[in-house]
């Protein structure tokens, strides 16, 4: 895919003109080069190529399971930029409504010490942050099933959270399914400013992913997951799962409760495997299923996940997802 000439004397444009029609999924976030490692990276000498973002994670794990996905975001015409268009666009992701725009994108680390992972990450200034409301093509969103972004892109900058706010807000009105998961991080934001991300869309969203270890403790202000189900039921939010850390999944839809024990399994890398988890629930939820059986194979895509290193790079397919799921629960 050649880049634009002279492209720093052009205003921002959009990778593709066409763009595929009656979306499952699309996704608003930031993507980043991925260099991954088996190793720590103080002895690193060789790394694999590939690319993460939490939001990207949770449209390639719907699209790998069967769903069609779409992604909004802002690329920096660097020397990445053609390797993570092509990639996006190998993989059958809508790509139509990218930005390319001067300027640098994300990249980071991740490698393995005493059995942990360990991350460097380089993303001031990137090029994701600068997409504005300006930037939208709502005629591109009219038609799509479900829209879905995380607090973490909110962090991106006040015009990234405009664009989260706004989209939402349209598929609100128009019957569109709103997905959400605060993904809170204190190296990116404050409790304070996750509420404030959480408040500003909380009445536009029907299905919301939390987890005890630092979600709910920064937007309720408690690690139970009891007291979270309660909080939720007063609100208009359809559905929400709940990760419970070390323990299980909760999941309510209206008035209809389960727990899922997590499987004990041997994990190598768990980087991104929530936003895998969404992105998985999210396609089975789309195509009618029920919750708990959602919940199930998100889940078994996820335990696959887990066992490689990379967070989107080992995302698995529906046929590896759903014989795991049969292995498991059936």
């Amino acid at each position: 895919m050649p880049l634009l000439n002279n492209f720093d004397q052009m205003p921002d444009v959009c990778y593709k003109k066409n763009m595929f029609e009656n979306l499952d999924i699309i996704t608003i976030g930031e993507g980043l080069v991925e260099l991954s490692s088996n190793t720590s990276l103080k002895f690193a000498q060789i790394f694999d190529k590939y690319y993460g973002g939490d939001s990207l994670g949770t449209a390639i794990a719907a699209l790998r399971c069967g769903s069609s996905a779409g992604y909004i975001t802002k690329l920096g015409n660097d020397n990445f930029c053609e390797y993570l268009l092509d990639a996006w666009d190998s993989e059958g992701l809508d790509v139509s409504q990218i930005k390319l725009t001067q300027g640098q994108n994300g990249l980071y680390f991740v490698g393995k010490k005493d059995s942990k992972s360990e991350f460097v990450f380089y993303r001031r200034k990137t090029a994701a942050m600068s997409l504005n409301i300006e930037d939208i093509n709502f005629d591109y969103i009219k038609n799509v099933k479900c829209v879905y972004a995380t607090g973490f892109v909110q962090s991106l900058s006040l015009s990234v959270r405009e664009v989260v706010r706004e989209i939402f807000k349209y598929a609100n009105e128009n019957g569109i399914w709103v997905a959400y998961d605060p993904n809170f991080s204190p190296k990116v934001s404050t409790p304070e400013e996750a509420k404030e991300y959480f408040e500003e869309v909380q009445n536009y969203i029907d299905i919301i992913f939390l987890n005890t270890k630092s979600d709910t403790p920064a937007l309720f202000d408690t690690a139970s997951a009891d007291k979270v189900q309660k909080i939720l039921a007063d609100s208009a939010i359809k559905i929400n799962v709940i990760r419970e850390h070390k323990n299980g999944l909760h999941v309510t839809n209206t008035s209809k409760y389960t727990f899922i024990k997590y499987e004990d399994i041997n994990i190598v890398d768990p980087t991104g495997w929530e936003a895998a988890f969404n992105g998985a629930f999210l396609n089975y939820f789309l195509k009618g299923y029920d919750t708990i059986k959602c919940a199930q194979l998100a889940n078994s895509l996820s335990i696959l996940q887990i066992r490689n290193v990379g967070a989107i790079k080992s995302i698995p397919n529906r046929i590896e997802t759903e014989k795991l799921f049969n292995e498991i629960y059936g």
